[in-house]
């Protein structure tokens, strides 16, 4: 790819995924790159371009810091183009930053962690206006029980029974950093309950729904509907004795990713 093109721009940006299909390009259907391209499209006119995110998310999910790669065969003035383009993108994308790579820099393979972090809560009566960033859960939760549950995650574990699709010859072994469950402080707001959680979670990579399923283990933990041990257990790669749960997309939002 990087011999089609002359120039090689990191893009770091921001955005609430509520009304998007996730990053994916899917015809008829509103998502992150489809709305990215349909922009550069307009800036750049005829020119050539192509865009690369570092990751897909899944329907709904929000990002405090995402990246993308943009080739171009175009010299852009950064300071005015990152102004040019944040103008142009709806309201809920917001352009943090833009830097110079190398054609050597891959967007994908240079990541070395990612950080989600997933707000939720237990309330006994909806919150509408918070349901675009936390999951409300109208159940009891034992939240010290989930916070020892999330310590379980920690190290080289077995995530076989913590993804969607086929695992059959593919490595289901991830290594997690960090994963901890403690109170919400810096995601607030007039419409949110009084008192919500966030599930933090750091490792180099993810499968497909990984996040969400690890969090719903633990909501399954905090609703006393399974124990720790069952938890153990199926991260020790035995099948579990408990079906799956994949926790409300809209509560899960990538906080941070770190380049070599």
């Amino acid at each position: 790819m990087a011999s089609r093109f002359d120039y090689f721009y990191l893009v770091e940006i921001q955005y609430l995924g509520f009304r998007y299909h996730g990053w994916q390009f899917q015809h008829g259907l509103k998502t992150l790159q489809g709305m990215l391209e349909k922009t550069f499209t307009f800036l750049f006119k005829d020119e050539k371009f192509k865009i690369l995110g570092s990751g897909r998310t899944d329907a709904m999910v929000s990002a405090q810091s995402a990246y993308f790669e943009l080739f171009t065969n175009q010299e852009l003035d950064l300071e005015a183009f990152q102004k040019e383009l944040d103008e142009n993108l709806p309201p809920d994308i917001k352009v943090i930053n833009i830097k110079t790579v190398d054609n050597k820099f891959n967007v994908i393979q240079d990541v070395i962690q990612k950080t989600y972090h997933y707000y939720f809560a237990s309330v006994e009566e909806k919150y509408p206006f918070a349901s675009p960033f936390m999951n409300c859960l109208q159940h009891p939760l034992d939240f010290s029980k989930m916070k020892e549950a999330a310590k379980l995650f920690e190290g080289e574990r077995e995530f076989k029974y913590f993804m969607v699709g086929e695992s059959e010859n593919k490595n289901t072994v991830r290594k997690i950093k960090e994963s901890r469950i403690e109170e919400n402080m810096e995601l607030t707001a007039s419409f949110f309950p009084q008192e919500s959680f966030v599930f933090i979670v750091t490792g180099k990579g993810f499968m497909r729904y990984q996040i969400r399923l690890m969090m719903g283990a633990l909501i399954r933990v905090g609703r006393n509907e399974i124990s720790l041990q069952d938890l153990e257990n199926a991260l020790q790669g035995n099948p579990p004795s408990f079906e799956k749960l994949n926790a409300a997309a809209s509560g899960l939002m990538v906080k941070e990713v770190e380049f070599k």
